[in-house]
């Protein structure tokens, strides 16, 4: 049982899709994708956790996928404090105040922070997963991860971010060796993870923006964001999920661990970037025990 629909906000509106019934007695699990800038299609395959009798709630985040674009907004506009509000606004327009889970994904883990130390109304627990908590410590472990690399490839990527042209093809081929390994290891990409990355491609607007060009050359408005000192706001049991070879690295993590009172870790020895696709069965079974964990507190 699916429906879609347009929530508005603001002057805008935001694509959702619902995967079971809302009124099943368990409160729906909202996913936030990544990016920023990405769309739900990557992380679709958590609309199976709706097979444990829970609404799962999927949407693109505004400037994304089927929600409003809008290509002339800047680095003021395109902020987290912004999808937070976007976040809180679909959570009332679809009636469930009352109760809800969020589960983030990348940058959806880093926004379900931000979303979280605000102690929202209504939130029961939150999963992150594969997020840093701070962008110094990913960009660094970006570099490190770079340099286990073949030489050929480090020195094609450091050519062409000096030149600035990082549209190049062969900086995009060489771009392709760091995702095989660290961002997605099915290959070639599973078609719903493509469409993701082919939206970005044909509106790079929000990524290019907080972003950058790709996920190890952070050179946009989020290169020094950081939640690590407000982490202990966070009051609802959190799950946090990582693969062994994930670009977001253990020392990425860890302050998630270190900070949040009631917490708990999973990580996938066969997965990096995405268990919820590399190891599907497993991290959807995870996720699903942790949200009835908590329900049954």
């Amino acid at each position: 049982m699916t429906a879609e629909g347009l929530a508005p906000f603001r002057d805008y509106k935001t694509w959702y899709r619902i995967t079971g019934d809302l009124k099943s007695g368990k409160p729906p699990l909202f996913v936030l994708h990544g990016g920023p800038g990405c769309t739900h299609d990557y992380v679709d395959s958590y609309k199976l956790v709706a097979d444990s009798g829970r609404a799962v709630i999927h949407y693109d985040q505004i400037g994304n996928g089927k929600s409003t674009h809008l290509p002339d907004k800047g680095g003021d506009f395109w902020t987290p404090e912004f999808f937070v509000a976007e976040l809180e606004n679909l959570i009332d327009h679809l009636g469930v105040r009352p109760a809800y889970h969020v589960l983030g994904q990348s940058w959806g883990g880093m926004l379900g922070a931000e979303f979280a130390v605000r102690r929202p109304a209504g939130l029961k627990g939150l999963v992150i997963a594969n997020s840093p908590a701070e962008m110094k410590t990913w960009i660094s472990e970006a570099y490190r991860l770079r340099t286990e690399l073949p030489a050929e490839v480090q020195a094609t990527l450091l050519r062409h971010e000096t030149a600035g042209t990082t549209a190049d093809p062969a900086y995009v081929a060489a771009e392709q060796v760091f995702n095989q390994r660290h961002v997605c290891r099915v290959v070639p990409m599973p078609p719903e993870v493509q469409r993701t990355f082919d939206c970005i491609a044909d509106d790079p607007t929000v990524y290019h923006t907080m972003n950058g060009p790709n996920e190890f050359y952070v050179v946009g408005t989020m290169k020094d964001w950081t939640i690590v000192d407000r982490l202990p706001a966070i009051n609802v049991p959190t799950l946090l999920i990582s693969g062994f070879y994930d670009e977001a690295t253990p020392a990425t993590v860890q302050p998630y661990m270190d900070k949040i009172q009631d917490v708990r870790w999973i990580k996938f020895p066969h997965s990096s970037h995405m268990p919820h696709v590399e190891e599907k069965a497993a991290c959807i079974k995870a996720t699903a025990d942790f949200l009835d964990a908590v329900d049954a507190r």
